[in-house]
């Protein structure tokens, strides 16, 4: 029960202890039944591996519902392979005593089944919390990683994490011969934002403009920053007006945004650079255009979004 318990407290599920105990306190009644009342080794056998069996199942099924698909399958796929394992030994023990008569002992049997299903009976405690560690390790090598890869501020992509993500999407655009814009924003002022609001209140602005920007943009969209206010988006399989559209439609949000701070309500403007990726293009180079797209948008009075003049189509 505990086992089952914990690894629904890791997966952030109920550990559902009402049941949990309710299957427990029927399973004490079975047992006294068949000891006291009438006196069956095999019958106890049958009820404590059937309650064991339960047990496995329940946590394999939890396992296979609620694994995290962005992290490594080994930790859930053993969990799950053994757990369904140890249910399928316990249930051939269970039957097998089923088949014995005029028992004693149960320790006395030494066939060989049976000591090969007692062993693995044995195992199950041991090798489910070896199982549980494995998954508490891969779990902390991920939040690990997620916080190299994460700015700390606001969750974007950090620097490392950005570029990790642009080599796979740009490998995946080469790979289906498919499009890749890139936009790099900048939101405009913004040193007169922590002047008027303070740090606080600019930190405020930059964590909700991150959240502006996942609402705004698809799910596949990469989103980093690259320091200070300035952003960088990687808009994948995307035709030039779709990602211009984009482009303004968060402009246009960003004006709208208004970001309630210690000091006052805070509203803000920025400035966008688009670029399509040209064949062979490098990342390099294709972000290199975006930026240049980017002081263009600036040089032209900011609040606007400009697109760099190599763009196809």
């Amino acid at each position: 029960m505990t086992l089952y318990a914990g690894f629904a407290r890791f997966l952030h599920r109920p550990a559902r202890w009402p049941l949990l105990l309710f299957c427990a306190a029927m399973t004490v009644p079975a047992l006294a039944y068949w000891r006291y009342v009438v006196d069956s080794i095999p019958m106890r056998v049958v009820v404590s591996t059937g309650f064991t069996a339960a047990i496995c199942i329940a946590i394999a099924i939890l396992v296979a519902r609620n694994r995290n698909m962005g992290r490594a399958r080994y930790p859930y796929v053993a969990t799950i392979g053994v757990t369904v394992m140890f249910a399928t030994c316990q249930a051939a023990r269970g039957i097998y005593f089923t088949t014995l008569s005029h028992v004693s002992d149960a320790l006395t049997f030494d066939a060989t089944v049976n000591v090969v299903l007692l062993c693995v009976g044995a195992a199950i405690m041991p090798v489910l919390l070896m199982c549980g560690m494995m998954m508490v390790h891969d779990a902390l090598l991920f939040n690990a990683r997620d916080a190299v890869n994460r700015d700390f501020l606001t969750g974007a992509l950090s620097r490392e994490g950005f570029a990790s993500v642009a080599r796979a999407l740009l490998t995946a655009a080469d790979r289906s011969r498919s499009s890749l814009a890139c936009l790099i924003v900048d939101l405009d002022h913004f040193k007169s934002i922590n002047d008027t609001f303070g740090h606080g209140g600019g930190d405020k602005v930059l964590r909700e403009f991150v959240e502006l920007v996942r609402s705004t943009l698809r799910a596949g969209d990469a989103l980093g920053r690259m320091g200070g206010e300035e952003f960088v988006i990687l808009m994948p399989d995307i035709a030039l007006d779709h990602a211009r559209s984009l482009a303004e439609r968060l402009r246009n949000a960003a004006m709208r945004h208004a970001v309630v701070t210690d000091n006052g309500t805070c509203t803000y403007s920025l400035s966008g650079g688009l670029a399509i990726r040209l064949p062979g293009e490098t990342m390099s180079q294709l972000t290199m255009r975006a930026d240049r797209a980017l002081y263009q948008a600036k040089v032209a009075g900011r609040n606007m979004l400009c697109v760099d003049d190599a763009n196809p189509g």
